[in-house]
């Protein structure tokens, strides 16, 4: 009796050793096939890995075309990766394959430019009493800047301050970062003072920006100018820009009542807030 229970004993620590030894086996497989599901190639001709996500950050070294890397985890347009050198940092998901690109879903993981109009020696409109358009569009895209960030966007501005950038420039930059939405804040100006009023919406390449343009139109519902609505414009800033992009005229600043609006604290917040809950709706 003792003889079989020592049998049995022995047959069962044999069996558990076992066991022990598959889930093992079962574990290192599940990590090399999950280690390999997460590697890409590099498909550029080269890909810059940085110290963080964006194009601002400070450069670490160059990837070579169809270099494998493993990503950790991922941030708007850019993947967090380890080299077989066993190297970190981050790369731009433009430089892998379309199927290995980063799905943004939230305005959280969202990429968008901001393009305050004019600046520096170029005022724009000028009111009947001489009030640039360059201070009223900066006012209102650091409002909107604001509320993104809050949001966790990831947010680019063509200009911060009261300076000079060419129209080339502004499109450059959505290029640059593949921006998820483009927007650029002007006040429109009537050939005669006081003969227009309202806010218009304009975008360029209608199967890349119409629905943008949409969802922001349709969400400044809080303004007190009337909505002029979606129209055709054929401006450079939304041209020639490769991603989802708009342009907003909200108001005429050589209109006395238009200007009323533009110049007070209220609207500006207003537009602030409109063009976020859109641009919320519009990711989601």
């Amino acid at each position: 009796m003792r003889t079989q229970n020592k049998s049995f004993t022995h047959k069962n620590k044999s069996n558990l050793t076992l066991l022990l030894f598959v889930l093992v086996l079962i574990a290192i497989l599940a990590v090399r096939t999950t280690g390999y599901l997460r590697q890409a190639i590099i498909i550029t001709p080269s890909a810059t890995l940085r110290n963080g996500p964006g194009i601002e950050y400070s450069k670490k070294e160059t990837l070579n075309e169809k270099q494998r890397i493993t990503i950790l985890r991922r941030k708007y347009h850019w993947m967090y990766v380890k080299t077989p050198q066993n190297k970190f940092g981050w790369i731009a998901d433009w430089d892998v394959a379309k199927k290995e690109r980063n799905k943004i879903t939230n305005i959280s993981d969202a990429t968008i430019v901001i393009d305050p109009g004019h600046g520096g020696s170029d005022s724009g409109a000028l009111s009947a009493s001489g009030k640039m358009e360059k201070t009223y569009t900066l006012k209102v895209a650091r409002k909107v800047v604001k509320e993104l960030r809050m949001k966790g966007a990831k947010v680019y501005m063509t200009r911060d301050a009261d300076k000079y950038v060419g129209l080339a420039a502004r499109s450059d930059l959505s290029n640059k970062v593949h921006a998820d939405a483009f927007i650029s804040f002007h006040f429109d100006s009537s050939p005669v003072e006081n003969d227009a009023s309202g806010f218009t919406t304009y975008y360029y390449h209608k199967k890349r920006s119409y629905r943008l343009a949409k969802m922001i139109n349709s969400n400044l519902d809080t303004l007190t100018l009337d909505n002029r609505g979606i129209d055709f414009g054929n401006f450079l800033v939304i041209r020639d820009n490769k991603f989802p992009a708009i342009l907003l005229e909200m108001g005429y600043i050589n209109s006395d009542r238009d200007f009323a609006q533009i110049k007070s604290i209220s609207y500006q917040n207003a537009i602030a807030a409109d063009v976020v809950s859109g641009l919320t709706k519009y990711f989601n």
